[in-house]
C-alpha cells in the first residue's frame, strides 16, 4: 500500500521541463551563468563609456547644435531669430551655394575616379614587377599621404604660379603657348586643384589595392593562363573581383574627401577666381567666420552631411550585398 502511494505521488508530481530549474542541480548553475554574463555586459559598458562620452561631446552635441542653429538667423553673438527653413531654401536657391555643391561633385572625378584608376594601374604594375624598385615606387606614391594638406597646397601654389616650375618646364620644351596662370584661370582652376587631390590620394589607393592583390590566390592566375587568358583578361577576370572590398574602401574614402574638401582649396584659391573653385567646406567657413551668418553656415553644413550620407550609405549597402 505504501508503495502504491509513492507511485501515485510520483505520477502527480509536476514534470521538470526545459524551463523549470526548481529542484534541479543545474538550475542554480544556469542562474549563476546568467548573472555572470549580465555582470560582464555591465563591465563592457563601463569600458565603452569613456569613448561614448567623448563621442557624444565632440560629435553628437555639435551635430545637434548645428541642426538647431540652421533654423535661426544668428551672428554668433547677439540674439538669434527664428527663420524656419529659410536658410535651407537659400542653399538650394542661391546660385553661389549651388555652384559650390556642383564643384564638390566635379571634384569626384579627380579625387575618386582618377585616383582609383591610377592606383589600380600602379598596384598591378608593382605586383607584376615584384622588385625592389617597384616597392620604392609604391613608397614614393604614398609619401603625399604624410604631407600636411596645407603644406601640399602651398607647394602646389608655387608650382602653378606664372613663373612656377610647371610653366618653366613648358617653356623649356617649346610649349610656351601652353603656359597659363593656372589658379587664376576661370576654366582651369578647378581641374588644377583636382590634380592636387589626385596626387594626395593616389598613394592611399595604391597601398590599399596592393594589399588586396596580395591576398589573391596565385592559383587563380595560373588557372586563367591555362585557359588562355592574357594580362588584360586576367585583370578583369581575377584581379578586379579579388579587390572588390578594397575598391569599396577607396571609393568611400575618396568620395568623402571630394565632397568635404577644404584644406587644399582654402590654401590655394580661397574658392576663387570668381567662385570657380568654391566648395561647401570653404563656403561654410566664409559664411560663419567672415560674414557672421552662423545659421546659414549650419544649414549648408547639414546639407553637406546629408549629401555625404546619401552617397556613402547606399555604396556601403551595395558592397555588403555583393559580398
Amino acid at each position: 500500500m505504501s508503495h502504491a502511494r509513492q507511485v501515485a505521488a510520483g505520477a502527480l508530481a509536476p514534470a521538470a521541463g526545459p524551463g523549470r530549474d526548481v529542484g534541479l542541480p543545474g538550475g542554480g548553475r544556469r542562474r549563476g551563468i546568467r548573472g555572470r554574463f549580465r555582470g560582464r555586459s555591465w563591465v563592457g559598458w563601463l569600458f565603452v563609456a569613456p569613448a561614448l562620452i567623448v563621442y557624444a561631446a565632440l560629435v553628437l552635441r555639435p551635430l545637434t547644435m548645428s541642426i538647431q542653429y540652421s533654423f535661426y538667423d544668428w551672428n554668433g553673438i547677439g540674439a538669434a531669430t527664428w527663420v524656419g527653413l529659410d536658410n535651407y531654401a537659400e542653399v538650394f536657391q542661391d546660385p553661389s551655394r549651388l555652384r559650390a555643391l556642383g564643384n564638390s561633385f566635379r571634384l569626384i572625378f579627380f579625387y575618386s575616379f582618377l585616383s582609383i584608376a591610377i592606383g589600380l594601374v600602379a598596384a598591378t604594375l608593382t605586383r607584376s614587377l615584384a622588385s625592389r624598385w617597384a616597392r620604392a615606387a609604391q613608397t614614393a606614391l604614398f609619401l603625399p599621404q604624410v604631407v600636411p594638406l596645407v603644406g601640399a597646397g602651398i607647394a602646389w601654389t608655387w608650382l602653378y604660379a606664372s613663373d612656377g616650375a610647371i610653366n618653366q618646364i613648358l617653356t623649356a620644351v617649346g610649349l610656351e603657348s601652353w603656359t597659363r596662370p593656372w589658379l587664376a584661370d576661370f576654366d582651369l582652376a578647378l581641374p588644377a586643384v583636382g590634380v592636387v587631390g589626385t596626387w594626395v590620394l593616389v598613394g592611399l589607393c595604391t597601398m590599399l589595392l596592393s594589399t588586396g592583390m596580395a591576398k589573391i590566390d596565385p592559383a587563380l592566375y595560373d588557372a586563367a593562363r591555362v585557359d588562355g587568358a592574357g594580362p588584360v583578361q586576367e585583370f578583369f577576370a581575377v584581379t578586379l573581383p579579388g579587390v572588390r572590398a578594397e575598391l569599396a574602401v577607396c571609393l568611400t574614402v575618396t568620395l568623402i574627401a571630394a565632397l568635404a574638401s577644404f584644406d587644399v582649396i582654402y590654401t590655394m584659391t580661397l574658392g576663387g577666381p570668381g567662385g570657380a573653385t568654391m566648395v561647401p567646406g570653404v563656403d561654410i567657413y566664409q559664411l560663419a567666420f567672415n560674414q557672421s551668418r552662423v545659421g546659414a553656415a549650419s544649414a549648408m553644413a547639414v546639407v553637406l552631411m546629408a549629401l555625404v550620407l546619401a552617397v556613402v550609405v547606399p555604396l556601403q549597402y551595395l558592397v555588403r550585398e555583393r559580398s
